[in-house]
């Protein structure tokens, strides 16, 4: 049982700042990799931001050069600090882990329940 719970989102005005965050939980062995993906009501989920265990970060092309994506290794954290906020970026944070439980196991998918970010114009 692996849980993830995000937290830091909230009502912002254009061109503000928030910063996520994703807390994982339970039995974990090892976490490859974590990241954000985001989702509007009766749109696909899309990546956001990831960040692997060796540091190596990948980003949404409409996000480059305004979020960062950072983790805690010791606390199991993944951060995502969102500057330059448009109303484009408007909906439900989802935090993700591809991790493992034991050793001998597959890295698997987890995912948090999501945090609500509006921005307003």
């Amino acid at each position: 049982q692996v849980q993830l719970v995000e937290s830091g989102g909230g009502l912002v005005q254009t061109g503000g700042s928030l910063r996520l965050s994703c807390a994982a939980s339970g039995r974990i062995f090892r976490i490859n990799a974590m990241g954000w993906y985001r989702q509007v009501l009766g749109k696909p989920r899309e990546l956001v931001a990831t960040i692997t265990s060796g540091g190596r970060t990948s980003y949404a092309n409409s996000v480059k050069g305004r979020f960062t994506i950072s983790s805690d290794s010791a606390k199991n954290t993944v951060y995502l600090q969102m500057n330059s906020l448009r109303p484009e970026d408007t909906a439900v944070y989802y935090c993700n882990a591809d991790a493992k439980r034991e050793a001998s196991s597959l890295f698997a998918d987890y995912w948090g329940q999501g945090t609500q970010v509006t921005v307003s114009s």
